[in-house]
């Protein structure tokens, strides 16, 4: 199926996308493999977002969505996305399903997934005690001690989200000082139910059928601690590796872009998590040091996308017209080129008056070089 511009990407980003195209009166599309909404889904309350106090992230998902829709963004969610690959000046997006979208322009705005511990129980116990969601899953460990490791906003503010269900949260962090901000470093260190254990590397998960205890190092010293549940919150992993053709990106696999956002293959946009963050001047809207949302420059994305989208009909015209004026020495011979023009009117003893007509030269064209250099001395 055919479009003017395809967004792959779900998240605050992408739905910011799909609404600037769509209100740019293009015929656009967005794909996502899960529900509408991304990173958001996994964030309780929202308070950085401008505009709102506060807000759950899953009702923000939703109004994100619902305004896009209204200018006419084709949503197509639950739809993986199997490869992304470019075919001449088109892009062409292939579906796990077998379907194919195709457009001029493309705006990858895909995210990315959590980034894994590797260590041993973490893919054993995924599900049976490990999780990456604390809104998705804080409600199945009422009453029971849990660990959650990471030492970023993620893993506190999701820790401090889970003393809602749990007994005690225990924050497990490799370094001697967090990295979240201060406002909820402050707010986790007030809450009873904490406590933070720094400088301490995870090494095992470990249980039967479920998480009963996990162990790591600190001091030298390997410990123990046991928990009903494992959270996890040590990073981000970009989801660049979709691409079939080659897109520059940075080590940790973060799309490179300009400061247009355009990436180093022409027609492909690259917005929020994808992106490599090395621009300051690019904001964005969501929780999270303000990484999930919307950057303030898509109106210019979306500009520069209707332009991609109008060339290919401007070269299809400028053809039709070549075709309409071609020249009397034969049916297969294009028009000349205005040089060429001037040389044929020039033989012919007259001046060009266009790109089809001659005129002829006047007495003071006539004459020659050196006469007319010698009236001017």
């Amino acid at each position: 199926m055919n479009y003017d511009v395809i967004i792959v990407g779900g998240g605050p980003a992408g739905l910011a996308a799909g609404l600037y195209t769509a209100r740019m009166n293009l015929k656009a599309v967005l794909v996502d493999r899960g529900a509408l909404g991304g990173q958001l889904l996994n964030t309780e309350l929202v308070e950085d977002y401008p505009g709102f106090e506060t807000i759950l992230g899953s009702e923000l998902a939703t109004k994100m969505g619902d305004h896009a829709r209204k200018f006419g963004l084709e949503v197509r969610d639950f739809e993986p996305v199997l490869e992304i690959d470019v075919e001449g000046n088109t892009k062409v997006v292939r579906l796990e399903s077998g379907e194919e979208l195709r457009a001029p322009a493309l705006i990858m705005a895909a995210g990315g997934l959590p980034r894994y511990l590797g260590i041993p129980g973490e893919k054993e116990f995924w599900g049976r005690g490990v999780s990456y969601c604390a809104v998705c899953d804080g409600a199945f460990f009422k009453g029971q001690e849990l660990a959650v490791v990471g030492g970023g906003d993620a893993a506190v503010e999701e820790g401090d989200f889970l003393t809602r269900y749990a007994s005690k949260v225990h924050i497990i962090h490799r370094r001697n000082e967090l990295r979240a901000q201060p406002i909820l470093i402050d707010r986790a260190r007030a809450n009873v139910k904490i406590d933070f254990i720094l400088e301490a590397a995870v090494k095992e998960i470990s249980g039967t059928e479920k998480v009963h205890a996990v162990r790591y190092e600190q001091g030298g010293r390997t410990k123990e601690l046991n928990v009903g549940g494992v959270f996890i919150f040590v990073g981000f992993v970009p989801n660049s590796g979709l691409f079939k053709v080659h897109v520059d990106h940075d080590e940790a696999g973060y799309i490179l872009t300009g400061r247009d956002l355009q990436t180093s293959v022409e027609g492909i946009w690259a917005v929020g998590d994808v992106r490599a963050r090395g621009d300051p001047a690019v904001l964005a809207a969501g929780p999270r040091r303000a990484r999930h949302g919307a950057e303030m420059r898509l109106d210019a994305v979306a500009h520069a996308v209707a332009a991609a989208c109008r060339e290919p009909e401007a070269a299809r015209q400028q053809d039709e017209q070549a075709a309409e004026h071609r020249d009397d020495r034969g049916p297969d011979r294009a028009v000349p080129g205005r040089r060429d023009q001037r040389r044929r009117c020039a033989r012919a003893g007259v001046r060009s008056a266009g790109p089809r007509r001659c005129r002829p030269r006047s007495a003071r064209h006539r004459r020659s070089r050196a006469e007319r250099g010698a009236d001017r001395r």
